[in-house]
């Protein structure tokens, strides 16, 4: 259990948990170039340059970022943390607050993540980010579709410039107060998992293919293969052509369906370690509107430390 989320009432449902979670004035999850370049000097707007690598990308951003734009590194400003034996967690509120407030973010921000847009990868450290924002209870925080590459491959035709504006040096941000206000019925456990699977909840791994099967396992997971009954939807399936922009709710809705899951039913997505599985909560319940969806934060990596807890194995490397 972990130390600061309660545990859930599985029994009355995913359903009905849920419904306390659902926002009225949350911002459009994705926003597109057009969208953010007309709204860059917009009061209370902060874009967030999200990238992963440590000094290196840093550089790359002071060189050249969005005008205004904060840079985060994803994978070493503090998003996620190892607890106990387990890798990638969501930190505790308070840790997260400092984070996001160091940014020059409060409660009243209008948050835009954006990713390098390369491939699904790294557009699921946004969608992660953005479902912290969520579980912090911030509802005003959107991601621009296409990320960094789509802000910068329209140029002009004579010109072959960037028709979207650039900046060079780097934006020191004024910190500020973010207070969380934690829905904790988006945070499950092991437990949760395991009884909702027991009831026939849908679960889906956002893992590709070899993982699912397990053919490939990774050293923070202790086990190879995935829960017993999940269904496959790749990580990969979710961007157009495993690029940086979100496919279209009628075609993510055909895809999920070829997987077998139905676009309105009770859901847990999981992956390794809660990062690819973000993409697919991001995809089923703010793409589809499917409100009735989960996201298990510990994945693979917290349930294989658990011998109790069954695996299954699709095909045997032995």
């Amino acid at each position: 259990m972990r130390f600061w989320i309660a545990p859930l009432a599985v029994a009355v449902g995913l359903a009905g948990v849920l419904a306390a979670s659902a926002s009225v004035m949350a911002a459009e999850p994705l926003v597109n170039s057009s969208w953010l370049k007309d709204n860059l000097a917009k009061p209370g707007l902060v874009v967030i340059d999200l990238r992963s690598g440590g000094g290196a990308v840093r550089e790359d951003y002071v060189k050249e970022h969005i005008p205004g734009s904060v840079f985060s590194d994803y994978a070493n400003d503090g998003w996620r943390e190892k607890i106990g034996n387990v890798v990638g967690m969501l930190p505790p509120p308070e840790k997260v607050e400092k984070v996001i407030g160091a940014l020059g973010i409060d409660n009243t921000s209008h948050v835009v993540i954006v990713p390098m847009g390369r491939q699904a990868l790294d557009m699921g450290a946004a969608t992660r980010l953005y479902w912290t924002f969520k579980v912090m209870g911030h509802d005003e925080v959107s991601i621009l579709d296409g990320g960094w590459l789509g802000w910068t491959k329209d140029v002009d035709a004579q010109s072959k410039k960037p028709v979207n504006p650039l900046a060079s040096g780097g934006v020191t941000p004024v910190a500020k107060t973010f207070k969380a206000n934690v829905r904790k019925e988006m945070l499950i456990t092991s437990a949760d998992v395991e009884s909702a699977r027991v009831r026939g909840v849908t679960l889906v791994d956002n893992r590709p293919n070899d993982h699912y099967v397990g053919a490939t396992v990774i050293p923070t997971v202790k086990k190879a293969g995935t829960i017993p009954g999940a269904k496959n939807v790749p990580e990969s399936w979710i961007t157009g052509n495993n690029g940086g922009t979100v496919r279209t709710k009628a075609l993510l809705t055909s895809l999920y369906r070829q997987a077998g899951v139905s676009s309105d039913v009770e859901q847990i997505a999981f992956c390794n370690t809660g990062h690819w599985a973000s993409l697919g909560w991001f995809a089923s319940h703010e793409v589809i509107g499917n409100k009735k969806v989960l996201m298990y934060d510990g994945s693979m990596a917290e349930w294989t430390l658990n011998d109790a807890l069954p695996i299954e194995q699709k095909i045997s490397l032995n």
